[in-house]
């Protein structure tokens, strides 16, 4: 499975607001210039984790991005379907239908094998993603790495 960069952008932006102290946000030209990246695309990347309730966000000089509710409520999944959606990467077209190999009806009443076994997969990584929380992240990072973050976004451009 592959999912596209600014998947790995968003769990990065909501792990690092996670570090964050409650109530201070971070601004999209914040976030962007932590890890180098391109603010316009960002900032769409994040209105989808305020569309989907995981984060809030504040207009005006002091505005930004926070987490919408304590991140030991906030999972892994929940942050990847906000940006890629729902849907499993693989898709069976029944080829095993087709052409000069195509199986009659009659052996294509049960799904295919590989289809269910790409399912099964995809709900192992869903099940995965869901059980790890933001929370969970911050207990693995370096007891110092709040703080470092805290202290980088604060400092001017």
């Amino acid at each position: 499975m592959k999912l596209p960069g600014s998947t790995e952008w968003v769990l990065h932006c909501a792990t690092t607001l996670a570090q964050l102290d409650p109530g201070v946000s971070a601004s999209t030209a914040q976030l962007a210039q932590y890890y180098d990246l391109p603010a316009p695309y960002l900032a769409k990347q994040l209105k989808a984790l305020v569309k989907a309730g995981l984060l809030t966000a504040a207009a005006g000089p002091r505005g930004g991005f926070r987490l919408a509710r304590p991140g030991s409520e906030i999972t892994l999944l929940q942050i990847v379907e906000a940006v890629d959606g729902t849907s499993s990467p693989y898709e069976c077209r029944e080829i095993r239908r087709q052409g000069r190999g195509a199986l009659p009806a009659a052996e294509c009443r049960e799904p295919c094998v590989l289809a269910a076994k790409m399912a099964d997969a995809h709900q192992a990584w869903r099940d995965s993603l869901s059980g790890v929380t933001l929370a969970d992240v911050l207990d693995t990072l370096p007891p110092s790495a709040p703080a470092r973050t805290r202290s980088r976004l604060a400092e001017p451009s």
